[in-house]
């Protein structure tokens, strides 16, 4: 391993590891970081909450290898409740990235957010909207169809495009969304630039089969583990319920079965199409993501790890030989 791991450390180069839900790409991320002294920078929205542990899928015990814990950044660093945006992981990515190469180690980027990962790697340049109390009061008490109309709309004026379903989940998310573009409408703002950072992308490929199991045993574990009960720790400590409802899917769903709108096994049921669904709409952001020019190298999920590694091992060996087209 010591070829690849001079290679990436010369070039700081960010090796970054993405995949839909339940691929393994932690568990591939810290067995990689292992053999290449690095750490884990985590690209996934809801992670950084505080105590919102199982419904994000921390699975901080991925983090171990042998007996050795694997540094990550990026998680538990907001309280839940408050709103994360974009341009916030934009910094605090840098920051992580900044620490980690400073200190001569390998930065590891690994998720499931594509807009988190493709801001980093495209380098978004943005500039913080804040919040705006008078537009939120108009907003209040439109349904969601009406509040993904008004989205459409601005988008259409500002010439952006939807990112992905996620920006109407819920209707704060909407109204977030509307917040955004109406600032950028008519309080247009000088746009902070995202500086270059050298990249190779591995993909963690996992057949649709598959991944709908492992979906559906993870589901029910994680409510095995206590889902429902950190749910209702973070009500009874005074977090709103229409908050945990904005983050979506887990949080969704188990605070409206804990706050008697949904029985569980309606609450089960409607849980688990909507993960199915966030996985799908993933692979599509990913797709995407190559037709938008990012090339990314894809490794079979059911491999045993030895072999992923491997893998790895030969994709970076055939960049430096100039065999694969890199940014």
């Amino acid at each position: 391993m010591a070829f690849f791991y001079y290679f990436c450390r010369q070039m700081n180069r960010l090796i970054t590891i993405l995949g839909p839900t339940a691929s393994g790409k932690t568990e591939l991320a810290a067995h990689l970081a292992a053999v290449t002294d690095g750490e884990i920078i985590s690209a996934d929205s809801r992670q950084v909450y505080r105590r919102m542990d199982i419904g994000t899928g921390k699975d901080l015990a991925d983090y171990k290898v042998g007996d050795r814990l694997i540094p990550y950044h990026m998680i538990d660093i907001r309280e839940p409740g408050t709103k994360y945006n974009l341009f916030e992981y934009q910094q605090d990515f840098l920051k992580a990235y900044k620490d980690i190469t400073e200190r001569d180690r390998q930065p590891i980027l690994c998720g499931g957010t594509g807009l988190y990962i493709e801001s980093v790697l495209k380098g978004y340049a943005l500039s913080p909207v804040p919040q705006n109390p008078e537009l939120r009061s108009r907003l209040e008490g439109k349904s969601l169809e009406e509040l993904t109309t008004i989205l459409i709309g601005l988008k259409k004026q500002t010439g952006t495009t939807m990112h992905n379903t996620t920006d109407v989940d819920t209707a704060q998310r909407a109204i977030r969304a509307i917040e955004i573009e109406e600032h950028n409408l008519h309080t247009p703002m000088p746009k902070r630039q995202f500086p270059p950072i050298p990249y190779i992308i591995i993909g963690v490929d996992i057949d649709r089969e598959h991944r709908r199991e492992k979906i559906t045993r993870r589901l029910k574990a994680r409510l095995d583990e206590g889902m429902v009960e950190e749910i209702e720790g973070l009500l009874n400590s005074g977090i709103k319920a229409e908050d945990l409802i904005y983050y979506g899917l887990e949080y969704k769903y188990v605070t409206e079965y804990v706050i008697g709108k949904t029985s569980r096994e309606e609450m089960f049921r409607q849980l688990e199409i909507a993960i199915h669904q966030f996985a799908k709409r993933q692979m599509t952001w990913f797709r995407g993501m190559e037709r938008r020019g990012f090339c990314i190298h894809w490794i079979n999920a059911q491999l045993p790890m030895e072999e992923k590694i491997g893998n790895i091992k030969s994709i970076l060996n055939e960049r430096q030989d100039g065999r694969k087209s890199n940014k």
